[in-house]
């Protein structure tokens, strides 16, 4: 038996990267999942198909209460429920690391919208459809950034912190529904987009220094944490942030 068969999950920010390769794994363990992200998911839906699995794409603006909506009324039309969330979406990959003397306003208030605003309005979306399941599991991607601080990137940083902070918020408020919510806080990922932008490239080698295991962090490093905290096996944790970085950040 597959480690989530009969059971339906929904991920943000799934269309490349630590998304898509969060979205597989789900369906290689049997989930039927619900794919979105504000751009189209299509490869994703396309690749999870063609290796057997089963899936459905939406466009979803995570900022938006009517796409959120959405996600959660298709995974019940198209699959008959939700158990699984993932709040995966968010804006790193394409940001320009720079001192906060430098950062603006309207920079930060958007940064903080799509990276924390989001976990919120994403999950306000989906426990009415946990709790008609009988529970669930609610999985949020955080930062190793927030442990440590890293110059240049404090609104990213002050985001992730916020997602650890509504990590242990919401564990606290769902227990009593047998809904678990847990955070995973990755190390510097070198997914498709971190790859593309030249000003994460000077973060690279200094990073790799400073873990245990000394070499380049892939979203394949992810995968078994996340099915840890969407299965069964996680049925006692709750309001728990998971580093996942090689060793870098110890707490």
């Amino acid at each position: 038996m597959q480690r989530l068969e009969n059971k339906v999950a929904a991920i943000t920010g799934a269309a490349q990267g630590i998304g898509a390769a969060l979205a597989h794994v789900l369906a290689e363990n049997g989930a039927q999942v619900v794919v979105t992200d504000i751009v189209d998911p299509s490869a994703t839906v396309n690749a999870i198909k063609a290796a057997g699995g089963q899936a459905v794409g939406l466009q979803v603006d995570v900022t938006k209460n009517d796409d959120l909506a959405n996600m959660v009324d298709t995974a019940k039309s198209e699959f008959g429920g939700l158990d699984i969330l993932v709040n995966n979406a968010s804006i790193f990959a394409t940001l320009k690391p720079k001192p906060f003397m430098q950062i603006d306003e309207d920079e930060f208030d958007k940064i903080m919208t799509v990276n924390a605003r989001s976990v919120l309005q994403a999950t306000k979306a989906a426990v009415p459809a946990l709790i008609e399941r009988g529970g669930g599991k609610i999985v949020n991607i955080a930062s190793g950034t927030f442990y440590y601080g890293p110059p240049g990137l404090s609104h990213y940083t002050a985001s992730k912190g916020a997602v650890i902070g509504l990590t242990r918020c919401f564990g606290r408020e769902l227990g009593d529904k047998n809904i678990q919510v847990n955070a995973i806080a990755p190390g510097l990922t070198e997914s498709e987009g971190v790859k593309a932008n030249d000003a994460f490239a000077p973060f690279g080698a200094p990073t790799i220094a400073t873990r245990s295991i000394k070499r380049e962090m892939l979203p394949e490093d992810l995968l078994g944490t996340l099915m840890y905290l969407c299965s069964s096996d996680s049925n006692f944790v709750t309001g728990q942030t998971l580093n996942v970085d090689g060793g870098k950040v110890n707490v």
